[in-house]
């Protein structure tokens, strides 16, 4: 949807009942109104008929991330009401007075609610779109940085100093390098993207990833976990993650209009770096969803939890490992084991690689190649030497 054709909601903050809110102001859109209905807190005002959702429950970059696609959101009020600025009304109630001196966050909540985000930080982080859980990773490594350094201004720090705290917390806490790279990142965005200085200011080392092979299923133990699920929607769920080859978030985002039976195509709505992409629907899948469809009949999301939300990631992993029991696979087994089971198997059946790259999403064709040295197919070709040394005469 374009932006010109978003319908414009915007947020405006109060007091319903002596608790604190955020009412969302609107034009009537049906798609809009589904998503709210999976937010935490919402509720629907029956007298004066708005939705609103329990400040104790609101959290604003998951908010935008959700409604993205309908709706450009202004929170402008929000921005006001946290200055101490904001004079607009709720439900008749005046909002209290509020002095810069005791600002009430809004967006992200944080276990550490003594320390304040430098100016603009969480709201850059929102305005580049960035998923909800990077933006509370980010939040969270911020706030330990400030922390560190509370008594002293964070544009005198040195990249040095920087650099001497990354490996403090390496050496005391053994962080990852996952972590430590996610840390680092927290940081450059606040000198480099917020406050707009060069980038050499940042001369970090960073880790070297670890490169891991992908741990996968064969095509046997696929059949055997989809063979003991006796369950119509469970089966519908694995079924779906293994036969498009699905990130488990992908599953859980997918809308029932995102299937496409007459041109056998699921359509992945911005998937991983806010990418679209469209992957394979498969003949069987067809007939089970239908029959699933039929007994469930789901009402927005392709597969919904309890009060018809969307479903959940633990649930999912909760099946499968359920699942894989029953089947005897004494492995673990994980929802991204059948993503990387996916690929292989295409490879192994002859799919050109560039087309497994497209249908994954891989930006780069290298990240598709780790598949070429988990396949049986090559080890096939090459026969021990322990093969070759007792056939001979």
């Amino acid at each position: 949807m374009d932006s010109e054709e978003k319908v414009h909601l915007e947020l405006i903050p109060g007091y319903l009942n002596d608790e604190l809110v955020v009412k969302l102001h609107f034009k009537y859109n049906r798609d809009i109104i589904a998503i709210i209905k999976t937010l935490p807190g919402r509720r629907w005002n029956k007298e004066s008929r708005y939705w609103y959702i329990y400040h104790r429950h609101f959290d604003l970059a998951k908010l935008i991330d959700a409604l993205e696609l309908f709706a450009n959101v202004d929170y402008t009020a929000l921005q006001a009401f946290d200055d101490g600025v904001y004079e607009g009304p709720l439900d008749n109630e005046a909002l209290p007075s509020r002095t810069k001196s005791t600002p009430k966050p809004v967006a992200v909540s944080n276990p550490d609610s003594s320390i304040d985000l430098p100016k603009g930080y969480l709201e850059k982080l929102i305005q580049k779109r960035y998923s909800p859980n990077t933006i509370k990773t980010y939040v969270t490594y911020m706030k330990a940085f400030i922390s560190e350094f509370r008594d002293r201004e964070l544009t005198s720090i040195t990249t040095q100093e920087i650099d001497d705290y990354i490996l403090k917390l390496i050496r005391t806490k053994g962080i990852s390098p996952s972590q430590q790279n996610q840390r680092i990142n927290s940081i450059k965005f606040y000198y480099e993207k917020v406050l707009g200085l060069e980038k050499q200011y940042y001369n970090i080392e960073r880790p070297r990833k670890a490169r891991e092979l992908p741990k996968v299923l064969s095509e046997e133990e696929v059949q055997a976990i989809l063979k003991s699920i006796d369950n119509l929607k469970h089966k519908a769920i694995i079924s779906t993650i293994y036969s498009a080859g699905l990130r488990r978030s992908e599953l859980i985002n997918l809308r029932k209009q995102d299937v496409f039976y007459d041109r056998k195509v699921i359509f992945i709505r911005g998937s991983k770096g806010k990418k679209d992409r469209n992957t394979i629907l498969s003949d069987l899948l067809i007939i089970l969803l239908k029959k699933y469809l039929d007994e469930y009949n789901p009402n927005y999301w392709l597969f919904e939890g309890v009060n018809r939300k969307q479903y959940s990631a633990t649930s999912i992993a909760k099946i499968l490992k359920r699942a894989a029991a029953k089947a005897g696979i004494e492995k673990r087994v994980t929802p991204h084991m059948l993503r990387h089971s996916f690929a292989t198997h295409l490879l192994e059946h002859g799919l050109d690689i560039r087309y497994i790259q497209e249908i994954l999403g891989h930006d780069s064709s290298e990240t598709t190649e780790i598949y070429t040295h988990i396949s049986k197919n090559a080890f096939e070709k090459i026969k021990s030497p322990l093969d070759i040394i007792f056939k001979k005469p």
